[in-house]
């Protein structure tokens, strides 16, 4: 189904923040927006101010006239509803059109101009930089992010006129093959899902078909040295960025005072003086890649900077909670070794002469199992580890996969403890710290405002 035949979309799950960013893209085009969701919440509720009908009971007699034509009406639903759901198998018996929401950005990309950012790290920050830099401009944009951006407060971004869509292209079960970018950004292929891809060569081509659909006339962007193959389509311009080489680089780096500026280096055009409003160290290599895609379609050197400067971030993504002289507490979302260590060199860098403490929750037990050597090597930078145990997401046990694994590899001189999740605040109440990180993308982030609570009594901030 195009987007030009579409009249009314229906949401079999439409309380997901993902789901809603959708369904206000398609109230913002003057379609009949209308759902299904288990319960009543702070979204849906917003999502019926907004003109979307939305009901909360199992039950086809429910679905609005306007949705029951096959022929104009998109279905969109979470694979969290079960197939045996009565509304879809209903959509299902009178061949609708039915999506997940991978399948949706795909057509999105298709009547749109959509700038991609795939990677195993980087994409959900490269993406929200990109995203603030084009609608702080005179280019604007649509976006479709996987973090909250906190300039926005939300991981959507909707434009009445733009014709650009911004979308994190996530390669966790293939779903970036549904997208037909017009540009896209690879920021890494570090082998990661291989509960999903078998083998590392396996998940490398999944990136190198991920190429194949970038449209003729468009671009790709890929940081400089990735193990796989490229293989665009005639047609497709091809750029290299990394830190302090390729066609996109910085030059010129000062980090000083808590402060980071540098330039930027272009084939299309130089911009000296950029300040990064999340003065982060990895954050210079994601702006550069995040202006490059903002550059090739459009924006001036002074939205460059303005952008860059007036980026604030993504929730949980280097997400300072303190910063003083006596306390430093921050979060990150990190849980691929790469990630890891990317996180803890730039912690490093900023905090060279202070101790460095980390919490981190495994992610998988199939991660901890393909990786604990690599995460005990990532984490070894820092002064002191504390592991809590793997958070299972998805998986059951693996007999023997613990946390000790990664526990029993870390570096010798390292300070080092094993415990509870739920052990987690006395022990952050009992303990002295300096600079303390949280890591993982589990559920230990739940506990961080009370983290923070604890450390702000402690240390009277």
């Amino acid at each position: 189904m195009e987007l030009k035949d579409i009249k009314a979309v229906y949401f079999v799950g439409a309380g997901g923040i993902g789901m809603s960013a959708l369904a206000r893209y398609f109230l913002r085009k003057g379609m009949v927006v209308a759902g299904y969701d288990k319960t009543p919440s702070a979204l849906t509720e917003q999502l019926g101010r907004e003109g979307a009908l939305i009901h909360y009971e199992e039950n086809v007699d429910l679905i609005p006239h306007s949705c029951k034509n096959p022929k104009e009406t998109l279905v969109i639903y979470t694979p969290a509803v079960p197939t045996d759901h009565a509304e879809l198998v209903f959509f299902r018996e009178k061949n609708f059109e039915i999506q997940k929401r991978a399948q949706v950005l795909g057509t999105l990309t298709r009547a749109h101009r959509g700038l991609c950012f795939a990677g195993t790290h980087g994409k959900t920050t490269t993406s929200t930089m990109c995203a603030h830099i084009m609608h702080q401009s005179s280019m604007d944009c649509n976006a479709f992010l996987g973090g909250i951006s906190k300039n926005y407060g939300t991981n959507y971004i909707l434009s009445d006129d733009s014709d650009f869509v911004v979308i994190e292209a996530d390669e966790f079960d293939r779903s970036f093959h549904w997208l037909r970018p017009w540009m896209a950004v690879i920021t890494s292929t570090d082998p990661d899902h291989l509960d999903i891809y078998g083998t590392k060569e396996a998940y490398l081509e999944s990136f190198r078909h991920f190429t194949t659909l970038i449209k003729p006339g468009g671009a790709l962007v890929i940081h400089r040295g990735l193990e796989m193959k490229a293989d665009p389509q005639d047609g497709v311009s091809v750029y290299e960025y990394a830190l302090d080489e390729g066609d996109f680089h910085a030059d010129n780096v000062k980090i000083e005072n808590g402060e980071i500026t540098f330039d930027f280096i272009s084939p299309i055009e130089n911009v000296c003086g950029i300040s990064l409003g999340q003065p982060v160290p990895i954050n210079i290599e994601n702006g550069i890649a995040a202006m490059a895609m903002a550059q090739l379609n459009g924006c001036t050197a002074e939205e460059l900077r303005y952008g860059m400067r007036t980026y604030h971030g993504v929730d949980r993504r280097f997400d300072f909670k303190l910063k003083t002289d006596r306390i430093v507490f921050l979060s990150d979302y990190a849980h691929h070794p790469k990630e890891i260590f990317q996180s803890a060199r730039s912690i490093r860098e900023l905090y060279r002469n202070r101790r460095i403490t980390a919490i981190f929750q495994p992610h998988l037990y199939t991660r901890t199992r393909d990786f604990y050597r690599d995460f005990a090597d990532s984490l070894s930078q820092l002064d002191e580890v504390i592991l809590t145990e793997i958070y299972p997401a998805r998986e059951e046990p693996i007999e023997g996969v613990t946390s000790q694994l990664i526990y029993d590899n870390l570096r010798e001189g390292v300070d080092k403890q094993i415990v509870k999740k739920d052990d987690i605040l006395q022990f952050v109440a009992d303990h002295d710290f300096d600079v303390l990180v949280v890591l993982g993308a589990g559920d230990l982030d739940n506990q961080v405002p009370q983290i923070e609570a604890v450390l702000r009594k402690k240390y009277g901030v």
